[in-house]
């Protein structure tokens, strides 16, 4: 009768981690509200912004296997920042800081690619 509360913990724990993790996923580890989407054939490409940062992610629809992903994030200015391969949700996340500056985001899913222009002026 003891080992019963135990496992009911257990699977409580289990069940809350699973819970959050969906959350993660969702934004593909970029913080902050998301303020652009652009779609593709078969995925997204998500800009989201804190108050100092700009974050991109290319999301897959369907995960799945591993298929060619491609996010790149560049502030007016600065340098691209680009996480690309073979990737079975998303690739990214790509930060970079933006108090003041537009960012132009490209992402890729397959053969697939998509642009913003200069967004969050």
């Amino acid at each position: 009768m003891g080992a019963f509360p135990a496992g009911l913990a257990l699977a409580l724990t289990a069940i809350a981690a699973l819970a959050a993790a969906p959350a993660q996923a969702a934004t593909g580890g970029c913080r902050g509200q998301l303020v652009h989407t652009v779609s593709l054939p078969s995925g997204e490409l998500r800009v989201y912004r804190t108050r100092t940062e700009a974050c991109a992610v290319t999301v897959a629809l369907r995960p799945g296997p591993r298929r060619p992903l491609s996010v790149t994030i560049q502030p007016r200015g600065g340098v691209p920042v680009t996480d690309a391969g073979d990737f079975t949700r998303y690739a990214g996340p790509v930060t970079v800081h933006t108090v003041t500056r537009c960012v132009h985001v490209r992402g890729a899913s397959r053969a697939e690619s998509v642009e913003s222009g200069w967004i969050l002026c």
